[in-house]
């Protein structure tokens, strides 16, 4: 397609679409295609293997399932949609989070045709899920290691007539983490089939590539390699490692009416900066891998709902995930991998929306943080703030701590008095999310 006849698209009739799904767009409020969607749909109407590089908040994810549901549509249009193929397209995530927002959009394009699909995650009921197979849906999005478990263990279930494989965030399932678990599904599922691959940011390794057997697959850079979009604000601050609580609370407070994602290293972490904010009358609330699926999605839901307006989180909540609302980022740990800075930032500044990313780098970080100014090929400027204003927060940030490091002391001994594993119930009961039998905390 050249670059004339891509500017003449206004709309998703224009690419090709089924009338079918033209509505469902015009009902979901998608007017006209960005980018990556004119980029990579004619090519996958005309049956192309692709390779899908865009910035996140791009619409990625309609950039492939809707050339799937137009195949599945196209597929058995004479017969009638009852007819079309079960188990047509399976759609990989490295996040059982994104996978569910991944499977709410196919199920938000497919609401008019009777759409079914399932949705194959960890941390949650394995028998739920054999029962939703049963049903024989047309769609499936999974997380890798809970799909092999289907594979291996949910008797008639099988991807023999599978026609399209998604690798959504590919970069993180191309790599060793899910490389067991990828090529037990790739020798379980037919050569002949179509292969997409999506992410914002790609290896280059193209033995990587191959494993995930593309056929002449079209490449298409619908950003530069490494970038994050133009709505975005980028600052960071350089500061002593033992002031950081102070500047993120300052920040904090002075953007109080915003939502914003606070990104930190570990789980424990999370748990810890979600206490002390919410000592302070902050509305915090944590979400790591450590937490089950149930806890991790009511989370999820308490920050999108306005009821929590700060989620303290680790990079599990980095990628995929569509909360239109978040108006900051802040990267209270510098990320050690420079790519998952891309991911993290592109929370905020979505969908043509503005956006804030600040950095608070410590003196033992900043290595890693030059690391990432130099994969987006720029130089931010300093986030401004004036010291003394911040350390006016010292004492109340130190007392909150140390109330923080109490109370968590106390959930451990507790728990290991009990010999059970409800810690998770005692922080929620403590940080005032637990629902009815939750008590707002006593800040001092």
């Amino acid at each position: 397609m050249t670059e004339e006849e891509k500017e003449e698209i206004k709309s998703f009739k224009d690419l090709g679409l089924c009338d079918e799904l033209v509505e469902a767009c015009d009902s979901l409020g998608w007017n006209t295609p960005t980018k990556i969607q004119v980029e990579a749909i004619p090519h996958a109407l005309g049956g192309k293997d692709l390779i899908g590089l865009a910035q996140t908040g791009s619409g990625k994810t309609g950039a492939f399932a809707l050339p799937i549901l137009h195949a599945l549509l196209e597929s058995h249009s004479k017969q009638g949609y009852k007819s079309a193929p079960v188990f047509f397209a399976l759609v990989l995530s490295p996040t059982r989070e994104l996978a569910i927002q991944i499977a709410e959009q196919f199920e938000a394009l497919g609401s008019g045709i009777n759409l079914k699909c399932a949705v194959l995650v960890g941390g949650v009921d394995i028998m739920q899920q054999q029962i939703a197979l049963g049903k024989r849906p047309h769609i499936i999005v999974g997380t890798p290691g809970r799909l092999v478990d289907h594979l291996t263990n949910t008797k008639g279930f099988s991807l023999r007539m599978l026609k399209y494989l998604v690798l959504d965030e590919a970069d993180r399932l191309l790599n060793e983490d899910f490389e067991k678990a990828l090529d037990d599904i790739l020798n379980v599922i037919p050569r002949d089939r179509h292969t997409y691959l999506f992410s914002a940011t790609m290896t280059k390794k193209v033995k990587k590539l191959q494993r995930a057997c593309l056929r002449n697959p079209v490449k298409i850079e619908a950003a530069s390699k490494y970038s994050t979009v133009d709505t975005l604000k980028q600052q960071y601050r350089f500061i002593p490692a033992k002031y950081k609580d102070c500047y993120l609370v300052c920040i904090l407070t002075e953007m109080s009416g915003c939502t914003s994602m606070v990104f930190t290293r570990t789980c424990d972490a999370t748990r810890l900066l979600a206490f002390i904010l919410r000592n302070l009358n902050i509305r915090a609330i944590p979400i790591s891998g450590q937490m089950t699926q149930a806890k991790r999605l009511g989370a999820l839901n308490k920050f999108k709902s306005g009821e929590c307006n700060v989620l303290v989180c680790t990079d599990v909540a980095s990628r995929g995930l569509d909360i239109p609302s978040v108006d900051m980022v802040i990267n209270y740990d510098i990320p050690t991998n420079s790519k998952d800075y891309i991911h993290r930032v592109g929370r905020t500044a979505r969908a043509g929306r503005s956006g804030v990313a600040i950095s608070l780098v410590n003196q033992y970080e900043l290595e890693w943080y030059l690391q990432i100014e130099k994969l987006i090929g720029k130089k931010l400027p300093e986030y401004p703030a004036q010291e003394e204003e911040v350390l006016q927060y010292l004492e109340s940030v130190t007392e909150a701590k140390r109330l923080s490091q109490m109370k968590l002391k106390e959930i451990g001994a507790t728990k290991k008095r009990r010999g059970g594993d409800d810690e998770d119930e005692d922080i929620e009961r403590y940080l005032g999310v637990k629902g009815k039998s939750s008590k707002k905390v006593k800040r001092k």
